[in-house]
């Protein structure tokens, strides 16, 4: 079955960064557009960033632009979001899907904070 495991996520300070992992199975992770999303509380779910299946088209939310980074191995099966210049309205749990698959994972929550 399709399994999708968030990682590193964390207490961090207001401009300090974090790497999120995301393992994916179940599935021909190679073959699918990857995304990450990220939900704050009170808020509806949001795209962060996608990448296309060989790596090669990135598109970012407005709000992560330059701070984010989207990347993916296909030999592992891994999805990962670099994080830089955290802002607390970055707080949120942060999830990976192929979004045109009806999976998603249980997220990894991220705090931004002093």
């Amino acid at each position: 079955q399709v399994q999708l495991v968030e990682s590193g996520g964390g207490l961090v300070q207001p401009g300090g960064s974090l790497r999120l992992s995301c393992a994916a199975s179940g599935f021909t992770f190679r073959m699918y557009v990857m995304s990450w999303y990220r939900q704050a509380p009170g808020k509806e779910r949001e795209l962060v960033a996608q990448i296309g299946s060989a790596g090669g088209s990135t598109t970012y939310a407005n709000s992560v632009k330059g701070r984010f980074s989207i990347s993916r191995d296909n030999a592992k099966n891994r999805l990962y979001l670099q994080m830089n210049s955290l802002r607390p309205e970055d707080t949120a749990v942060y999830y990976c899907t192929p979004p045109s698959l009806p999976y998603w994972g249980q997220g990894t929550q991220v705090t931004v904070s002093y």
